[in-house]
């Protein structure tokens, strides 16, 4: 893990020396590419992980993808009928979703209730930094989606309680000895950096420097280790494989979208609309993989 953290440090600097040398136009575009590839892709195996949970002969293994698919679809419809809903939904379980990619492995031995509170309110951390450097095209988006204008989100509040809880949470795993000082000193660190970045990139930029590098490259080492026993170039070769074909419906799905909904919705609003209706499904996968590894490591 440390390797992916220096990775993800130097690559996240990366991210903001593009910021200061390319046009915004660029990021857009740049941005666009590898949320739909690097992002796009560690959402794409969920069918994989679903079969590693179960266990289950085959035809209990159609209902539950029957049942997958049907929650993504719900998503969408959700998405169009009631947005402002689905947006909020989106923000909720992206947050938790986040926050426990982030933090699982290293809260193993922490009160679960102050766990799923901590992992809640870390992702919820990350998201409305964005918003707060971000705020006009965050309020633009939000109309497009819902209709409403909103004119106040509150930024500086809410980051503000949820540092004084992170903090409050963070120092009872300090005091119990679950986290080291210099690990939370690092993820300080990480803050102050993802701070920097939100602020010279833009909404798309910004999100997708932390999506993909913070996110979604953990993600696919969890991954790609729970499906094949371990995290090397053979397996990583297999993974890319088996997530080729789910990771083309994704695009053609999206594609599809843009197709129907073209003259009525902004493109980005749609982009945001495909990618909750995919966390949704995703964000409980996940969360059933990383229940199952804890049993196993207790077990063990």
């Amino acid at each position: 893990m440390k390797i992916i953290y220096g990775f993800s440090i130097v690559s996240s600097f990366f991210g903001l020396w593009i910021t200061s040398l390319l046009p915004k136009s660029f990021e857009l575009v740049l941005g666009f590419v590898l949320i739909f590839s690097f992002g796009m892709i560690h959402g794409s195996n969920d069918i994989l992980i679903i079969k590693r949970l179960s266990n289950a002969p085959k035809d209990n293994f159609v209902k539950v993808l029957l049942t997958y698919l049907f929650v993504v679809s719900l998503a969408i419809i959700v998405f169009y009928f009631v947005p402002g809903l689905a947006l909020l939904l989106f923000v909720v379980f992206s947050s938790y979703h986040f926050g426990e990619q982030h933090w699982e492995n290293k809260m193993n031995n922490l009160n679960e209730r102050l766990k799923r509170v901590f992992f809640f309110s870390y992702g919820l951390l990350i998201l409305y930094l964005v918003f707060y450097f971000n705020i006009k095209s965050v309020i633009g988006i939000i109309y497009d989606i819902t209709g409403f204008k909103i004119i106040n989100i509150y930024t500086t509040e809410v980051i503000s309680i949820l540092i004084v809880i992170l903090s409050l949470i963070s120092s009872v795993a300090i005091y119990k000895k679950i986290i080291d000082i210099k690990s939370f000193l690092k993820e300080i660190f990480l803050i102050l950096v993802l701070s920097i970045i939100f602020n010279a990139s833009s909404l798309i930029w910004g999100f997708t420097i932390y999506f993909i590098i913070w996110h979604s490259i953990p993600s696919l080492v969890d991954q790609i280790s729970f499906i094949y026993g371990s995290f090397n170039k053979s397996n990583i070769l297999k993974y890319t494989k088996d997530a080729l074909p789910f990771w083309l419906v994704s695009i053609l799905g999206i594609f599809i979208l843009f197709l129907i909904f073209k003259d009525e919705k902004h493109f980005h609003s749609l982009f945001f609309a495909f990618i909750a209706a995919v966390t949704f499904p995703h964000a409980i996968v996940m969360l059933e993989m990383f229940s199952k590894k804890k049993r196993s490591f207790k077990e063990k």
